[in-house]
């Protein structure tokens, strides 16, 4: 039985986790900004993701830490919410650092999210770990930022590995619900150009291959957590159209998906930016994925 160590764990792909890892018989303990306690045979310790705290003591002898703490993107980039953009990643891994470092027997690995957003747009070459661009703007810069934190110590014996993940499509997942709710309302076309490619991975191949990065004793650095077969915007947008039943999706075009992200309080660079990005590194390391084809990962997540 592992210990596995969870920061920031109540979200979507926080509880995909819990679940994969309660399903093996491992320890699971998440480090939450609410009430801890122990529920469904999964410890929660409180903690204020910013200051070292008797919460760190949970971390002795992990086999795994994983944190995933993060604001959601998925609003307005104005100055305050930038600030917690920021601080909400930059300060939870920072106080992971600290508490790693004072441990006598700290985690064997320590996976810390990044995003698959830190490359550039691109609409030719695909961008894997080893040739990829990285981008400029602001959400690359809390990309950089956020793993220039995790680099910054070096904790031996610990691994570290940087999660760089695309869009991660799964039931009950904020995309694939709002996706399909446009569709249904017959809004489903391309959004600006269609050309923009989407970077995504089933909800089943983030899962295992979070659990092959922990396996493999030799993996460290930078991974890119996509599907090897990124899309185009209007490719997606017709089989989610098929999947659904659904023949006709007006097409939004650039100026109108501004004005709709605007009213609905979020950034017109989360459906219009171009990240083609590939697993170059997974794919080196022998890693097998359970869907390549996002028209199969639809299959199995919409009935």
């Amino acid at each position: 039985m592992r210990k596995i160590v969870i920061a920031g764990g109540s979200g979507f792909l926080g509880k995909a986790l819990i679940d994969h890892f309660r399903e093996l018989q491992d320890e699971v303990v998440i480090l939450t900004r609410g009430q801890g306690g122990e529920r469904k045979g999964v410890k929660y310790i409180h903690w204020d993701g910013e200051n070292l705290g008797t919460w760190a003591d949970v971390l002795e002898g992990t086999d795994a830490l994983i944190n995933l703490c993060g604001r959601t993107v998925n609003c307005r980039y104005n100055e305050k919410n930038k600030q917690e953009i920021y601080q909400s990643r930059l300060k939870s891994t920072r106080a992971l650092g600290e508490a790693v470092k004072s441990l006598k027997n700290p985690p064997k690995v320590w996976l810390n999210s990044s995003s698959a957003t830190i490359y550039e747009q691109s609409f030719d070459v695909p961008n894997d770990e080893k040739n990829g661009r990285i981008g400029t703007g602001f959400s690359v810069d809390v990309c950089k930022k956020w793993e220039e934190e995790f680099n910054k110590e070096v904790v031996p014996p610990v691994r570290k590995v940087c999660l760089r993940t695309a869009m991660v499509i799964g039931r009950g997942g904020p995309f694939l619900n709002l996706m399909t709710k446009i569709v249904r309302l017959r809004l489903g076309g391309s959004q600006g150009s269609g050309e923009q490619f989407v970077s995504w991975l089933h909800e089943k191949d983030f899962i295992k291959a979070i659990e092959f990065l922990i396996q493999n004793e030799s993996l460290e650095g930078a991974f890119n957590l996509a599907s090897p077969n990124p899309v185009k915007n209007k490719e997606m947008m017709r089989l989610l159209r098929k999947r659904c039943k659904v023949t006709i999706g007006l097409p939004a075009m650039t100026f109108m998906v501004h004005i709709g992200a605007f009213l609905m309080r979020t950034e017109a660079e989360l459906p219009l930016k171009s990240r083609n990005v590939i697993p170059g590194r997974l794919l080196e390391s022998g890693y097998k994925f359970c869907f390549t084809d996002m028209e199969d990962a639809l299959a199995d997540l919409i009935n």
